[in-house]
């Protein structure tokens, strides 16, 4: 499908090489334009067709120079069912409920981010987020977009513990998941598995045909569980491609 855009509020630019935080020993470049604060969310949704990804107020691709293993993935959600494993995930959250509140930081979810990051993301380019930089990847933005608080309800039916969180896009065409983050602590609850189950079920509530993964980097364990949900779509040369986890070397459903 052709996608239309005003190209001419548009400057594309290409960062230096930088080592890779996905593979080892390779070095990535990225291809940027600053998103528009007049018609952002339109055009937003259209770089994302053709493998895009925001942060802030930019889109940006890789464009790496002797690789492309980075490849955009979504979720087909009309075709969607949900494995044994899957459904387990779910049952085990049922005590969780979700709250859809404005982009607007707090510092209960920077608290929550913090752990999260010590906990499973020490070495990477996040680790030393502050309190400003992550007002600037919550509220600097021209998209629309929202944050998603998964609570554990209590027994009296009120909202608990902040467990989980997810800064997210509403495309035309779906649900973008720009970043998640939850208790390290909670392993059982297969956290970040339940908040792409949990956002195919709002996706298909709400007769949005995908969630948007972002990027599955072939040969990188950090990102293999994107391509765990299966039905997939992958972003080739010829377009947005349905590819079976099987096809992938992956089990689905593995989660």
């Amino acid at each position: 499908m052709t996608q239309h855009f005003p190209t001419r509020q548009l400057r594309f630019f290409l960062t230096a090489p930088s080592p890779c935080p996905y593979l080892p020993a390779r070095f990535e470049r990225k291809v940027f334009a600053h998103l528009p604060l007049s018609d952002g969310a339109t055009v937003n949704d259209s770089l994302t067709q053709v493998g895009f990804r925001r942060s802030q107020n930019i889109a940006y691709r890789p464009a790496c120079e002797a690789c492309a293993a980075c490849v955009s993935a979504r979720i087909p959600v009309g075709d969607y069912v949900f494995s044994r494993s899957e459904r387990k995930i779910l049952s085990r959250n049922d005590d969780v409920r979700r709250h859809l509140v404005e982009a607007e930081a707090t510092m209960e979810q920077f608290d929550l981010l913090r752990r999260y990051l010590v906990a499973r993301h020490a070495d990477g380019g996040m680790a030393e987020m502050t309190w400003p930089d992550y007002v600037a990847m919550v509220e600097d933005t021209a998209v629309r977009t929202h944050i998603i608080e998964y609570r554990v309800c209590s027994k009296d039916g009120s909202p608990g513990d902040l467990i989980a969180c997810a800064l997210v896009d509403l495309m035309g065409d779906g649900l973008s998941l720009v970043y998640s983050f939850y208790d390290p602590t909670l392993t059982r609850r297969s956290l970040g598995s339940f908040v792409i189950l949990d956002h195919v079920t709002q996706a298909r509530l709400t007769h949005l045909p995908y969630v948007y993964l972002g990027y599955w980097v072939r040969g990188s364990e950090k990102m293999d569980y994107k391509v765990r949900f299966s039905p997939i779509e992958l972003l080739r040369a010829d377009g947005w491609t349905l590819a079976a986890a099987r096809d992938l070397g992956i089990e689905p459903g593995a989660l």
